[in-house]
């Protein structure tokens, strides 16, 4: 294994004996020569072996003995099918002509830990849920393998970005005995002695009794289950959940705050690291968000949106899907801003656990566009227990079901709220993809459960 190099560190060795393991890209079997474009994790580089064919019998009579090894290579390499995953030892030499890299790797021995099939299930041109059913096939491009490593820069500042602020990473459990937003889109599990567990939706009850732990600040990166029957570009059964909870806030603007500086490190990581790549492959350019991020109250925001010649068919007061299109290209004509908040909900429409402002009735809560997509809801949460249970209440909701949940609040809690973000939705935008099955690892839906 020591002995393998990546692709990428190629350019840095010296011409010499080489090793290097991937699969099979393309074959070009020339008349006299043959080239492999053999891919790892990290690139692609060019193999080339000078072809040894068969003497013609008719015309072999006094000639050389031909050199059998040379001939088994040639004919190894003539039969290779793309996706092989092989091993190649030979001398690497560096030539600027070399499109790919400016080095190639002249073939001394091929190793092969697994033949493909020749026939690909899988093109080009294939549409999209043929190439969900055939994922670890689509994996293998360029394109969306940059996807994951874009996926993991974006992870790794939002951590390095709590971290240096002293924030506590939790892992909170995704069997629950009760709903943590409603009695809707819950997943039923089985459990033992005939009782039933769901699927959690969020973090939410577990995120705020770290608050009450004394605990301060959290964070949680971690899937959460929804069981909605959308067919949409931006919903899941199952997704990966991007969590933050803060004590000792004065509204949601802290945790709005919070939320803006997060982005703004991870879209600045991403644009170090990957920028030129994402050009390259997705043909635009990362632009990391200013802050602030402008703020439009919800009402102001359906008022600019009628004025923009858009009815909202929503009788909830909340924007549909094209209400948040208008108000974000509002906000990019207006602040030149790809992210817009919106704030200051109705309670019909918000959670029961959101607080409520003393003077308006309404909610410190927001909603953040990116693109004309909704990604997060944040808000100051309600930690008075006696406030908290009516408005359960006032939503249906049972106390003697959250009782585990208004315990918390029974002995003592601290000013708080957080936001929970849908990590595929920011990829997706990030990246101008159209849906989020393209930035998902295996996508769930409600009819897709492999592979």
């Amino acid at each position: 294994m020591s002995e393998r190099v990546l692709v990428q560190q190629l350019q840095g060795l010296p011409d010499g004996p080489v090793v290097v393991s991937g699969w099979v890209e393309t074959v070009r079997d020339q008349k006299k020569v043959q080239f492999v474009i053999l891919r790892d994790e990290s690139g692609a580089v060019q193999l080339v072996n000078p072809a040894t064919r068969p003497v013609d019998p008719s015309v072999a009579e006094g000639a050389e003995p031909q050199d059998e090894a040379a001939l088994a290579l040639t004919d190894l390499i003539s039969n290779l099918s793309t996706g092989t995953f092989l091993t190649v030892r030979g001398e690497l030499k560096h030539d600027e002509r070399v499109k790919l890299g400016g080095v190639e790797i002249k073939i001394g021995a091929l190793d092969i830990a697994a033949a493909a099939l020749p026939e690909t299930p899988i093109a080009a041109d294939s549409g999209l849920d043929k190439r969900m059913d055939w994922r670890f096939l689509d994996l293998r491009q360029r394109r969306n393998n940059l996807v994951f490593r874009v996926q993991t820069t974006l992870e790794h500042a939002f951590r390095t970005y709590w971290i240096e602020r002293d924030y506590i990473e939790v892992h909170s459990p995704k069997l629950m005995a009760s709903a943590s937003e409603s009695n809707a889109e819950l997943f039923e599990v089985p459990y033992f002695e005939d009782k039933t567990a769901y699927l959690a939706q969020s973090p939410q009850f577990f995120k705020q009794m770290a608050q009450v732990a004394g605990f301060g600040k959290i964070f949680e990166i971690a899937p959460a289950f929804r069981a909605d029957p959308s067919f949409t570009s931006r919903h899941a059964t199952e997704f990966t959940s991007v969590d933050a909870e803060i004590s000792w806030i004065d509204s949601h603007e802290d945790v709005a705050s919070m939320q803006e500086e997060l982005l703004q490190a991870g879209i600045q990581a991403v644009k170090d690291k990957h920028g030129a790549e994402i050009e390259e492959l997705f043909g635009l350019e990362v632009q990391v968000p200013a802050i602030p991020f402008p703020r439009i109250p919800l009402a102001e925001a359906r008022d600019i949106v009628k004025a923009r010649g858009y009815e909202i068919p929503r009788t909830d007061g909340d924007l549909d899907p094209e209400g948040e299109r208008q108000i974000a290209a509002h906000a990019l004509e207006t602040y030149g801003h790809q992210f817009v908040f919106i704030t200051e909900y109705h309670p019909e429409i918000r959670a029961f656990y959101h607080m409520r402002d003393e003077e308006t009735g309404l909610t410190k809560s927001y909603d953040l566009l990116f693109n004309g997509v909704e990604i997060t809801t944040g808000a100051q949460r309600e930690h008075r227990v006696d406030v908290l249970i009516e408005q359960a209440k006032e939503k249906g909701l049972l106390p003697e079901h959250l009782d585990f949940y208004f315990d918390f609040f029974r002995y003592g809690a601290p000013p708080h709220g957080g936001f929970g973000m849908g990590l595929a939705r920011v990829l997706m935008l990030l990246l101008g993809q159209d849906s989020i099955r393209e930035v998902t690892y295996l996508f769930r839906g409600p009819t897709r459960l492999a592979p």
